[in-house]
């Protein structure tokens, strides 16, 4: 009876969202990631290196054989070592039955076997263009993925056991997860990664005290509550990406590099960006720039009653930091006295996987999609592009742990946060994609904004870099290379982990390592090899660096009674609205 009502319930979701498709054959693309040339000109290439081909093929009928004389010991009572193992950090697998049910270990070897062969048939082609190629092998890695027994119900033994345990219950509830995910995505699949009622924005995340200062249709700015009687007369402004919301630099008051940079003394003002709707479709880089930073940092100043102030540019705000304080140098501009960079890229030509979703073809189909939505980019649009480039980690684990195991997902602040996406406006967000991941516009100097031709070159305030190892939107490579770009003093710092824990790694946590190294050498591996590592969190250096940029100590500023008049408490109401 359960199996039939888990069947039932999924036809009728199915059903619903084919016919909410229906007017929108858009969304059926036989090719949604554009890679059928690609792919098309790879297997050409390999069809014409059959000595490849079959190299490959005899190595891999190679190993099937040396599986199943494995898997024929096993059955007489020996216990030889693998054939193939999961790769290390593969959590698909971590279940026992996976390694002790014979079954099961060989339909997990077998499917290794052949993803491997696939995944490496395709890095091995050669005499395809680089970027070409890259898109491949994204795209083999995402289907080999997507192909995982783990995914299916009658090959996942943590699943069928949930089946049996529960008399069918498992599957039930799976299916009823399946239909409010396909509701709550308007008809497209949502998958749910935390539970979303847990989380209260200005409640339970975002709850460090301060007051909205400025607002303009870009930004509210926020000064955030000092924490300590003193502080330094140079106040700091933060710029996150305006991708996503800004309380990642406030998930929990532990965790909170808000409330530790006000405890160091620090007065922190952080930008908050507006979630633009269709009338701000045509706002573009230039306006972000002149309302969010330069205005940004205006309003600071007069709030704090200095001639300038210290900056952080986080991700994409980096990058449009980048962009303003070479503006800023060519209009002889000292508004900004030092800038930080977290995970942020000026020189793209090394960028991260979302380079393979910023072909023409992509584009075409991105500017189809705001047309659609009145000139603006969905944020559920962006948040399914970033979870495409860690599919098992955030779209399979999901998928089977909400349908399969019919769980509900924990609660996890920082899910919460990653699916609280802001929608981009169409001029803007095409700008950004074709000029500096398309044409790598500023790293070669030939970025105009306002008139004015951009050279990092011409920045020489003191800069600071912070890059993550294993970050995988903006790589270390990429974002040493720019760090070299720019023409005053630059120091750059290598952090544990990726793109969100490198950055946010309270030292309280004692969580990984990061390097340092004064030099800054043509490369980044020379850097390495001169670099010296240090446990936990790379705050308390960068603190100290800020520190020495910041000026004396005065009296600490509250930030209700500044010149200008509070208009909200933080943290403001830019953030709270959903797309």
């Amino acid at each position: 009876m359960n199996l039939a009502r888990a069947a039932i319930t999924a036809q009728g979701a199915i059903a619903e969202m084919a016919l909410r498709q229906a007017d929108r054959p858009a969304a059926l693309s036989p090719d949604p990631f554009h890679v059928a040339p690609a792919l098309t000109h790879v297997m050409g290439r390999l069809a014409a290196q059959p000595d490849r081909m079959m190299r490959a093929q005899a190595d891999l009928f190679s190993r099937y054989l040396d599986l199943w004389q494995s898997a024929t010991r096993r059955m007489t009572g020996e216990a030889p070592e693998p054939v193939v193992t999961p790769a290390k950090g593969d959590k698909r697998f971590t279940d026992p039955d996976w390694s002790e049910n014979p079954l099961f270990d060989v339909i997990k070897q077998s499917y290794l076997l052949t993803a491997n062969f696939l995944n490496d048939l395709v890095a091995e082609v050669d005499g395809v263009e680089p970027m070409e190629k890259r898109r491949v092998e994204f795209f083999m890695k995402m289907l080999t993925d997507a192909f995982s027994p783990s995914n299916f119900l009658a090959s996942n033994p943590t699943a069928l056991k949930a089946v049996m345990a529960t008399g069918g219950e498992s599957l039930v509830k799976g299916m009823e997860n399946f239909t409010a995910d396909l509701q709550r995505g308007g008809g497209q699949l949502a998958i749910a990664q935390t539970d979303y009622d847990m989380f209260k924005i200005g409640e339970n995340v975002a709850t460090a005290p301060g007051k909205v200062i400025f607002r303009n249709e870009i930004i509210e700015l926020l000064q955030f509550s000092p924490a300590t009687e003193q502080v330094f007369e140079i106040p700091l402004v933060i710029f996150p990406p305006w991708i996503n919301k800004f309380y990642i630099l406030d998930l929990r008051p532990e965790n909170s590099m808000i409330r530790w940079l006000a405890a160091q003394g620090i007065t922190v003002f952080v930008a908050s960006w507006v979630n633009p709707t269709p009338e701000l479709a045509t706002k573009t880089f230039e306006d972000y720039m002149r309302q969010g930073i330069y205005e940004g940092v205006g309003a600071a100043m007069k709030q704090a009653g200095v001639d300038h102030v210290n900056t952080v540019g986080y991700c994409i705000g980096g990058t449009l930091l980048s962009a303003t304080l070479a503006h800023m140098a060519a209009k002889g501009d000292t508004s900004i006295g030092s800038a930080t960079f977290f995970a942020a890229q000026q020189d793209f030509s090394e960028a991260g996987d979302l380079l393979l979703f910023t072909n023409e073809n992509w584009l075409k189909t991105l500017e189809q999609k705001m047309d659609e939505g009145g000139g603006v980019l969905s944020g559920q649009s962006m948040a399914d592009t970033f979870n495409a480039l860690r599919s098992n980690d955030l779209i399979w684990s999901f998928f089977v742990n909400n349908y399969l195991l019919g769980k509900e997902p924990k609660p996890f602040d920082l899910l919460f946060w990653n699916s609280d996406q802001t929608r981009m406006p169409r001029t803007l967000h095409l700008f950004y994609l074709r000029r500096f991941y398309g044409d790598n516009a500023l790293a070669k100097g030939e970025l105009v904004m306002d008139g004015v031709k951009l050279n990092l070159g011409d920045v020489k305030v003191p800069v600071y870099v912070q890059s993550s190892k294993e970050d995988h939107i903006a790589p270390a490579r990429s974002v040493y290379k720019g760090a070299r770009l720019f023409g005053g003093p630059v120091t750059f710092t290598m952090a544990g982990s990726g793109h969100i824990a490198g950055v946010i790694n309270a030292p309280v946590a004692n969580k990984y390592q990061h390097w340092t190294n004064s030099a800054l050498p043509p490369t980044l591996e020379e850097w390495q090899a001169g670099a010296v590592e240090a446990p936990g969190s790379w705050w308390p250096h960068w603190v100290e660096w800020l520190k020495a940029r910041s000026g004396k100590m005065v009296p600490a500023r509250d930030p209700a009674t500044g010149p200008l008049a509070p208009l909200g408490d933080a943290p403001g109401d830019y953030v709270k609205v959903k797309s």
